[in-house]
């Protein structure tokens, strides 16, 4: 059944994704297309049980690795640079699920 759901996370990315820089903690700096929200927003918690996450967040494709401490630049925010914190993937059983990543606005 996990095959229905193949390839969907990558159609929502190219629907509402923008482009977004990462500099990576090595210095390399790549440009990804991901969903870059402010907004407060709600996800599945380790117990199953809705969790509210204040901080603003950043969501690809399992298949981009963010790192802790690597940079994002979303377009849809110029000027402003936001540092990944920690990633949590969807609780979807697609092979291309989204991973969630919690961001922080750098000082």
């Amino acid at each position: 059944m996990s095959h229905f759901f193949d390839g969907m996370a990558g159609l929502l990315n190219d629907l509402f994704g923008d482009p977004v820089n990462v500099i990576r903690t090595s210095g390399d700096v790549d440009t990804i297309q991901a969903v870059f929200r402010r907004d407060p927003i709600e996800v599945a918690g380790s117990d199953g049980f809705p969790v509210l996450i204040m901080s603003p967040t950043l969501k690809v494709p399992q298949t981009t690795r963010l790192a802790f401490g690597d940079v994002v630049e979303p377009s849809i925010a110029p000027g402003e640079r936001f540092v990944v914190q920690s990633g949590e993937p969807s609780p979807s059983p697609s092979s291309d699920r989204f991973v969630l990543y919690e961001l922080e606005l750098e000082p």
